[in-house]
């Protein structure tokens, strides 16, 4: 196991865990932005889900110029940031690291 940063967060996102989590995050996100577009009033609140879903690292680029991509980065930022956390919990609680540091 390598002891760099990125090392460690490869490990960590590799996780089925995260993955799973990643995956999750990613169909939430198609889901809004599609149920956003065919919506015509133009009131969908399918965007919360996703926000909410990857909480609370989504919720501090919420203050990012209102635009769908802001959004999009916003929930991209938040779903790896959790999956990283999600990642080192799965390892530590299996007991695969290489001890706490």
């Amino acid at each position: 196991m390598t002891d760099t940063v990125t090392g460690r967060l490869r490990h960590a996102l590799t996780d089925v865990f995260a993955l799973a989590y990643l995956a999750l995050c990613a169909g939430l996100l198609v889901w809004a932005l599609v149920v956003t577009a065919l919506d015509d009033s133009g009131e969908s609140m399918a965007g919360v889900v996703p926000l909410l879903a990857t909480a609370p690292a989504s919720l501090v680029l919420l203050a990012l110029p209102d635009h769908v991509s802001m959004i999009v980065l916003a929930i991209a930022f938040g779903a790896l940031v959790n999956a990283t956390v999600i990642g080192w919990c799965a390892r530590a609680l299996r007991g695969s690291g290489r001890g706490s540091r």
